[in-house]
């Protein structure tokens, strides 16, 4: 009688939960059981008002040399790798849909490379575009990723091809080991990065360092452990410009944001991984670098890169000791592409997918994990923004994520274009970029 009574109750949340009406004998009944278990396996794991995660990376190391990326002065492929570089993928679902969040190694993705990439996740994950976000680290030493002129090169295309690919099955992999988990989110303060916007005597704004100007120093932590409190993911969010190594540096390295991941996970250990997204940072430099290159150590100060990454990393793990996991609520996805006025002078800084004739595309996007929100755009942004919006979200833990699904160049704030310098100058887009997307971000965020 109890184990009748026990298929009875499996039949009465199918048929809630489906509409479909379970015979209670043959096969009709098992495959339709067996469907039900498939599609609704993750409610089981995750409960009424948890999360379930799963993380992986994989390595994405160029195999062949080709040019790198970040410096427009350097021309001739890398010529050997310093360390390896990494895509690190979070899936969270809460019962009913689920997220990606992708943190990769690379200088930028494209407007159309994101749109190929989501639709392969799609396919292999089941997650939809408008639930991801992809998030470059903006490292200055890894290889050309087409994301602004496009190289005419069967090498650098077929890299291209593999990196598009091996993101989509660090996602489905992610997506795989989902189970229970609990998320928490804590912020810190790293003060080794500074204002870039320099001012000079004769020549204006140059790059360089303003400790005078703003700068937000916010290291924001989330934190995600299994069901019995152990740290799976430590994801950070920062505010700097991956480069710390310059353009006579011909070594693949992943600057600051690779030394500091390899720093979490080593120091953490377990299964940790620890996947980087970048704060507002168009106007933000690290305090060491560009360097020449890892060679000449004493002359260039190439531990810059180590040593970033060691006190970030250090910060990251102090927060995240702390942090209390207490984080419920629903997930919620949603993306918008804005068009912004273009400045009628040309750019050097292309990127496929974003122009047209009188309007550059920015795509912003939001992801809400709770009462955690994370702002995606996609675009080279000034601090001062992401510390806008931080100020004037309805949520307190509100953090901005630049370089994120697409790349629109620099976004600026509308004194820079007053008192110029080069961001002034190789930004696509005219005044009022800001309140553009401070306030469409912010309705966004009172929307989901």
């Amino acid at each position: 009688m109890q184990e009748k009574r026990e298929w009875s109750e499996v039949f009465r949340i199918v048929k809630e939960r489906t509409g479909v009406f379970l015979y209670p004998k043959g096969i009709v009944t098992l495959l339709v059981i067996i469907i039900w278990f498939v599609c609704f396996s993750e409610v089981l794991i995750a409960g009424s008002d948890g999360f379930t995660v799963g993380s992986a990376k994989i390595n994405i190391t160029p195999k062949k040399p080709i040019p790198m990326s970040g410096y427009g002065s350097r021309k001739d492929p890398f010529k050997g790798v310093h360390d390896e570089l990494f895509a690190r993928a979070i899936v969270i679902g809460d019962g009913t849909r689920k997220a990606a969040i992708v943190s990769v190694d690379v200088i930028g993705l494209s407007h159309d490379a994101f749109q190929k990439v989501t639709d392969r996740i799609k396919e292999v994950s089941g997650i939809e575009p408008d639930h991801v976000l992809l998030c470059p680290a903006h490292n200055h030493g890894g290889p050309v990723t087409n994301v602004y002129n496009k190289t005419k090169s069967r090498d650098v295309e077929a890299y291209v091809a593999e990196l598009h690919e091996n993101i989509a099955t660090v996602v489905k992999e992610a997506s795989g080991r989902l189970e229970s988990a609990r998320i928490g989110v804590g912020r810190g303060e790293c003060l080794m990065n500074i204002n870039r916007r320099a001012r000079h005597p004769q020549q204006g704004i140059t790059l360089g360092r303003n400790p005078y100007g703003p700068c937000d120093h916010e290291v924001a932590v989330v934190l995600i452990a299994d069901a019995q409190g152990n740290p799976v993911t430590v994801l950070f969010n920062w505010a700097c410009h991956g480069t710390v190594m310059g353009p006579q540096n011909y070594l693949i390295t992943g600057d600051w944001p690779g030394a500091a991941a390899r720093f979490i996970e080593t120091t953490m250990g377990g299964r940790v991984i620890a996947p980087v997204i970048i704060g507002a940072s168009g106007d933000i430099n690290a305090i060491y670098g560009p360097h020449i290159d890892f060679k000449s150590v004493y002359s260039s100060y190439s531990y810059g890169v180590d040593s970033i990454g060691m006190i970030l990393g250090e910060e990251v793990i102090r927060v995240a000791r702390d942090i209390p996991l207490d984080c419920t609520g629903p997930l919620r996805a949603a993306q918008r592409v804005i068009e912004l006025p273009r400045k009628k002078q040309e750019s050097n800084l292309k990127s496929p997918g974003t122009d047209s004739d009188d309007f550059l595309k920015v795509r912003l996007s939001v992801l809400k994990i709770g009462t955690i929100i994370l702002a995606g755009v996609s675009g080279e942004v000034f601090t001062e923004i992401g510390m806008q919006l931080k100020d004037q979200s309805p949520y307190k833990n509100t953090f901005m994520v630049t370089h994120c699904n697409g790349s629109s160049g620099y976004l600026i704030t509308d004194d820079a274009y007053e008192a110029g310098g080069y961001e002034a100058r190789v930004t696509r887009v005219q005044s009022g970029a800001q309140k553009a997307i401070v306030s469409t971000l912010l309705d966004m965020i009172n929307s989901i």
